[in-house]
């Protein structure tokens, strides 16, 4: 008699205790979701929307704004997510080797995820103000500047580009930390015997035995960055920058459906960056397993 192996996708029970988990997860993401996708193709008021086919999209993919939008999307998000991933490995690679006190170090570093970013935002606002903010002040010493990081249309990308980076380190401190307590120390020993540097150590040992924890960073980093909205409203106040220069997906979004009340346009746009960021964690996900074998 053939035994059967224990499967729980197949026992009653384990349905019963994921129900309440599955109820939540329904009514808060998936009907939402579905909801989203029915109104882009609707237009008129919340109480009376009618069937608009696809005449949102049409209009939302031929708007400058979106273009502009997405752009910065992509800026943000190609650059703070590997810029912030480089910093947090060098932090926490330091922390781990040469600091004795480890945890109240992290402790440290953990305290800006803790910290609401819109309250983060309001303390990067004086920090970077043209007339009497820390930086310039700073920068003043090396004879730059002042420089007008908060109302210069120029400027709004960096200013956004450098809030994001920091406002991520904590995170990803504490996750490449993690990662780094499960590399076997023995590797190190064999390799310290063989005469290899500290470059050659990470590059050998440390990396490869990373690339799971790099991986699952590099994914929720980017949908995060796709997703990128408080930030930009903390740190301009609101608004996305003069003129609009710092506008995002999301911004765009918002500004859709609360500002201009179009709503079906609104969600347009959403199910489009939905689609967006789905195809490109797919193909990330495919690239890197394809690095890590």
């Amino acid at each position: 008699m053939r035994k059967l192996k224990y499967r729980a996708e197949n026992s009653p029970q384990a349905w019963l205790f994921l129900l309440p988990a599955l109820i939540i997860i329904g009514i808060f993401n998936v009907l939402p979701l579905i909801r989203t996708f029915i109104m882009s193709f609707q237009k008129g008021t919340l109480n009376n929307l009618v069937f608009n086919g696809f005449k949102n999209y049409e209009i939302v993919l031929q708007d400058p704004k979106f273009h502009t939008a997405l752009g910065n999307t992509a800026l943000y998000a190609f650059v703070v997510v590997p810029v912030g991933l480089i910093i947090s490995m060098f932090i926490a690679i330091t922390i781990f080797e040469k600091i004795k006190n480890k945890s109240l170090f992290e402790t440290i570093f953990f305290i800006p995820y803790l910290t609401s970013v819109i309250a983060v935002g309001i303390v990067f606002r004086f920090l970077l103000n043209g007339e009497y903010g820390f930086v310039n002040y700073l920068l003043g010493f090396i004879n730059v500047g002042p420089i007008n990081f908060l109302d210069d249309p120029n400027m709004s990308m960096y200013t956004l580009i450098i809030f994001g980076i920091w406002s991520g380190l904590a995170f990803n401190i504490i996750i490449l930390l993690s990662g780094l307590r499960t590399v076997d120390d023995n590797y190190y020993k064999v390799a310290d015997m063989f005469g290899a540097t500290k470059i050659e150590q990470f590059f050998r040992i440390t990396l490869p035995q990373m690339i799971p924890i790099i991986t699952f960073l590099l994914m929720v980093n980017f949908i995060n960055a796709f997703k990128v909205y408080a930030q930009v409203f903390s740190i301009f106040n609101g608004k996305a920058g003069i003129a609009d220069s710092a506008t995002t997906g999301v911004f765009y979004i918002f500004n859709k459906f609360y500002v201009e009340n179009r709503y079906g346009q609104g969600m347009a746009a959403a199910v489009i960056l939905f689609i967006m960021i789905l195809i490109f964690t797919l193909i990330q996900n495919y690239v890197l397993k394809r690095i890590s074998k």
